[in-house]
């Protein structure tokens, strides 16, 4: 019951992220709901509320800081980089309008019933500051990649 409550907080806030056009906004509802999600599989009672709660706190700041500084262009680019490279390639680039620098490195591959899935580090250069963010993101059907977790 507990999972099929989170699959449903975690499919409705996916789907507001992808109504917004406001990036930040929208990395902090599903940075918050990941985090959520994650932090309500610890404890029980009144630990397991407040490991939601952190979880959700936490998330939210770290998909608002990756949805701030991550465009369109940049998207892209970390999917091919997670498409094409193999595990331990990085793949750097020079977002043309933001001048923002990133490098993605696939860390670890494998396969699970739906498909490939890959952890990744991205390493980013932002306005000066350097920002390093780890994560997972497994192939969609339509071939794309989607983050599963995200975490500095």
């Amino acid at each position: 019951m507990k999972l099929r409550t989170a699959a449903v907080v975690l499919v409705s806030a996916l789907a507001a992220a992808g109504c917004t056009a406001n990036k930040e906004l929208g990395g902090q509802v599903v940075g918050g709901s990941l985090g959520g999600l994650l932090g309500s599989q610890f404890g029980d009672g009144a630990g397991q509320l407040a490991a939601t709660a952190a979880g959700a706190v936490v998330g939210a700041y770290l998909g608002g800081s990756v949805g701030r500084s991550m465009d369109d262009v940049d998207r892209i680019k970390a999917n091919q980089a997670l498409e094409t490279s193999r595990t331990g390639q990085s793949v750097a680039w020079v977002n043309p309008d933001s001048r923002a620098e990133y490098t993605v490195t696939p860390t670890r591959t494998y396969d699970t019933p739906s498909g490939p899935c890959r952890e990744y580090e991205t390493t980013g250069n932002i306005d000066g500051r350097p920002t390093v963010m780890r994560g997972t993101a497994c192939r969609q059907p339509d071939g794309s990649w989607k983050t599963v977790t995200e975490y500095n």
